[in-house]
């Protein structure tokens, strides 16, 4: 080239060479700086002030004291800043383990791990794009507080971006285009985050496991993510088009358009929704941004609309609810649609103040329960004494017959709002196993039945309440109202006015979408992303999908060739017919299977011993776990199965509980041979045979470990105060006669006649009690929800069993022995 150097640029053209020279000094000098600067005794031991053979959990705590001391947000010395750097620096070396060995075999001046440190500082320390030189530090300070991490991430960020979006920077160290972008991204940052946006970074060299879970594998990249799912912002970066990518995350039908012919159908829409209505005029014709983000925080308790001001179709609006034009205005609908019950107004409206505004009305007065989430957040747990809640609950209908009553009710309620007082109503046929566990005796409401109230007050997370049903209904009357205010006054005064106790049930989602929309919903998402996918060419996260349809088509494709090439006379093997079950004079009440389910509203799985059941659920129990066994008749069976359910519902959460249940009728010799193996006293007391083989043990409940080979015995006791049993107790005393005057006239005549006479006399007094049967089975488990209570705590006393009898063995006892 003439015997001349020249510099040439990307594009091709030179340039003078002193230009060239002079930008090849400045690069030298600032290199050979960096060589000083970063050899002068640099050691990030010292700077963390621990020693080398410190572990990882000191380093960590020398770095979080240190990091705390010389933040810049909270030290103000003029050297906080460069220390900070530094700190963080230091502890970027020492917690990763393969730059802590290069650190700690090369040192600063060595020639592995200095060169590669001054290289990588000067990397991070300068850009150039064609013919300049441009010259920044490694990271910018403030980003720290932006980064995330995996388990941040999955812990915080991703439940969070189901309230606010989220924009997230994929970056990495050796990445000179990230440098070009950065003046884009702060920008944006300072632009989006006031508004109430989410702010995330994310690096590729330290986080690759969250890299690959957002499904980005280069930088710099940037992300979107809104309820959980991750959007990919594919346009030329700038600020403009990423703040548009932002605000087409949220969905147009967060906000409605409200103009004089809508606005009262869209404040009557509390009837459906279930939600007050928060109307924003403002002059702008599009919906502001720092709205549409606080409908979507509160999209599940309020309907947002707006009004354009400077709309000529809302003129009439404007004039009705005397709108200043000059700044934007917030109003606030509950019920009363005529006139708002909370108005803001101001220039420059902050999210913070619309947050504030809509958290602090997102209930109607009187709310319906229309999911259990609405029920938790109303009606909270109690925590402590003086955070007391109550619920009135107003147990209605729909039908037009008790608009008033509920009317009445709303009324009510609206002029007697206190703290510890919260009002709600629900749809009895919408909630009917709520209702039955509130009412269990009461039928369903009509127009000629008054509704009912109930004042409760939450007790636990199982779902157990106290509560006290407001005798006399509700049907709206000046009467029923002061008869609800003077019960509200008592059990404020004296919490203990609560006497009722009930487990509740979980309400069922009236707003849930049915199976098909939800179905449609997921499918739509799948479509969406496979489509962009398919056009920016992703085809790391397209191969499982591919290879799911080429799966999928192979067996497809191979059941239609085996079909076309088998022989025609083929034909499918015949199942056998199931044996037919031998009936016995019980009939229905013989068939029952393996499991047997109490009712649906306390709903406990029971396991029947039986020849198949009784060795993995009693002999060879696993240690700790302890099963719970009823033993019952075939015409008890039913009344007790359902006492049983009802008592042992609060336990049935422990994994290390079961519960079974023992029919005597089918296994009537194992009760008694158990009784003959306990060791010490028996728990049944003492018998002779006879009075073994003729004891009625239905009601007595087991608690049996298997692995430690002991019991516990629950007895039934009768606490019912029902003058019929009388019959049951004098037919029980002369059935008892009967058979003392058997076993006397048994000692002089042979064992084989006295046990058949012994079976007339028992089976004539069976006979002869049927009556009162129902009466006392339907007691006999009164007292053991306490007893089943003694055994979670420990203090039930214990009968030692050698070994568990077999249920054969029982069955093969001759009876004439």
């Amino acid at each position: 080239m003439n015997g001349q150097w020249q510099a040439m640029t990307p594009g091709g053209k030179s340039r003078h060479p002193v230009l060239f020279l002079l930008t090849l000094a400045i690069f030298l000098l600032v290199f050979t700086d960096r060589l000083v600067g970063t050899s002068t005794g640099y050691d990030p031991y010292k700077v963390l002030g621990v020693s080398r053979s410190a572990s990882q959990a000191e380093v960590k705590k020398a770095y979080k004291n240190l990091a705390r001391e010389w933040h810049p947000d909270k030290n103000k010395d003029p050297d906080a800043e460069n220390m900070f750097i530094k700190v963080s620096k230091s502890y970027e070396i020492l917690s990763n383990e393969e730059r802590r060995a290069n650190f700690d075999r090369y040192g600063q001046v060595e020639e592995g791990q200095s060169q590669h440190q001054h290289f990588r500082s000067f990397q991070n320390g300068f850009y150039f794009d064609e013919s300049s030189f441009y010259f920044t530090r490694s990271r910018d300070f403030a980003d720290s507080k932006y980064l995330l991490h995996h388990v941040q991430f999955n812990s915080d960020v991703l439940p969070d971006s189901h309230k606010k979006p989220y924009l997230i920077k994929v970056t990495s160290e050796w990445c000179f285009a990230c440098i070009r972008v950065e003046p884009v991204w702060k920008e944006i940052v300072q632009e989006l985050e006031p508004l109430g946006f989410g702010i995330g970074i994310v690096d590729l060299g330290y986080e690759p496991r969250l890299a690959n879970q957002l499904g980005v594998h280069r930088a710099p990249s940037f992300i979107g993510l809104l309820n959980g799912r991750v959007t990919v912002f594919h346009q030329a970066i700038g600020r403009e088009h990423l703040r548009r990518f932002m605000e087409d995350l949220l969905s147009q039908n967060l906000v409605e358009k409200v103009t004089d012919d809508n606005y009262q159908q869209f404040l009557d829409d509390w009837h459906v929704g279930n939600k007050p209505s928060v109307l924003l005029f403002d002059q702008d014709s599009n919906v502001p941004i720092v709205f549409r983000l606080t409908a979507f925080a509160f999209r599940d308790y309020v309907h947002f609309g707006y009004v354009d001001q400077g709309n000529t179709h809302n003129i009439q609006l404007l004039r009705q609810f005397n709108i200043n034009s000059y700044a934007p205005s917030m109003l606030l609908f509950k019920e009363d649609t005529s006139r708002p019950v909370d108005i803001i107004q101001a220039k420059g409206m902050k999210r913070q103040v619309m947050d504030e505004f809509v958290s602090n009305n997102k209930f109607l007065q009187v709310p319906r329960l229309v999911n259990q989430q609405l029920f938790d957040e109303l009606c909270p747990i109690k925590q402590f004494h003086r955070r007391r809640k109550y619920c009135v609950l107003l147990i209605t209908s729909e039908d037009q017959a008790f608009l008033p009553r509920n009317k009445a009710f709303l009324d009510f309620a609206t002029f007697n709002r206190k703290d510890v007082l919260r009002f709600a109503y629900v749809y009895q046929r919408q909630q009917q196993p709520l209702c039955q566990a509130l009412l269990p005796n009461q039928a369903v409401v009509s127009p000629q039945v008054s509704g009912n109230v109930v004042i409760l007050e939450r007790r636990s997370q199982a779902g157990k309440v106290m509560y006290r049903s407001v005798i006399g209904g509700w049907n709206g009357s000046e009467e029923d109202k002061y008869r609800l205010l003077e019960h509200l006054e008592l059990v404020q005064k004296d919490p203990t006015y609560l006497t009722s106790d009930a487990t509740l049930p979980e309400l069922n989602n009236e707003l849930a979408p049915n199976f098909l929309i939800q179905w449609m919903n997921y499918a739509q998402d799948y479509i969406h992303q496979i489509y962009d996918d398919v056009l920016y060419s992703n085809w790391r996260e397209m191969m499982p999908i591919l290879s799911l349809i080429f799966s999928a088509l192979f067996i497809l494709f191979g059941t239609v060739v085996i079909q076309a090439f088998s022989e025609p006379g083929e034909t499918k093997p015949r199942k056998t017919a199931p044996k037919e079950q031998p009936q016995t004079d019980n009939g229905a009440s013989d068939r029952s299977t393996t499991f047997s389910r109490p009712p649906k509203k306390d709903f406990v799985e029971v396991t029947e011993l039986t020849d198949i059941t009784y060795t993995s659920n009693l002999v060879k129990l696993r240690p700790g776990h302890i099963n719970v066994v009823l033993v019952l008749t075939n015409t008890s069976k039913n009344a007790l199965l359902r006492k049983f359910a009802k008592e042992v519902f609060s336990f049935s959460g422990t994994h290390t509980i079961h519960f079974s249940f023992l029919n005597t009728d089918k296994h009537r010799h194992w009760m008694p041979l158990l009784l003959r193996s306990c060791s010490g006293s028996s728990p049944f007391g003492s018998h002779s045979d006879e009075d073994e083989d003729t004891s009625d043990y239905s009601g007595h409940v087991l608690a049996l470990n298997g692995f430690k080979k002991y019991l516990c015995h629950f007895r039934p006791v009768f606490t019912g105060d029902d003058l019929t049993d009388v019959s049951y107790v004098a037919t029980s005393l002369i059935s008892s006669g009967s058979r003392r005057e058997s076993r006397s006239r048994s000692r002089s005549s042979s064992d084989s006649r006295s046990r058949s006479h012994s079976r007339e006399n028992r089976a004539r007094s069976n006979r002869g009690s049927n009556r009162a049967t129902s009466i006392e089975v339907h007691h006999k488990l009164d007292r053991l929800g306490l007893w089943m209570e003694r055994l979670m705590e420990g203090t039930l006393p214990r009968w030692h069993v050698p070994s568990w009898p077999s249920l054969q063995a029982a069955e093969n006892i001759p009876t004439g022995s």
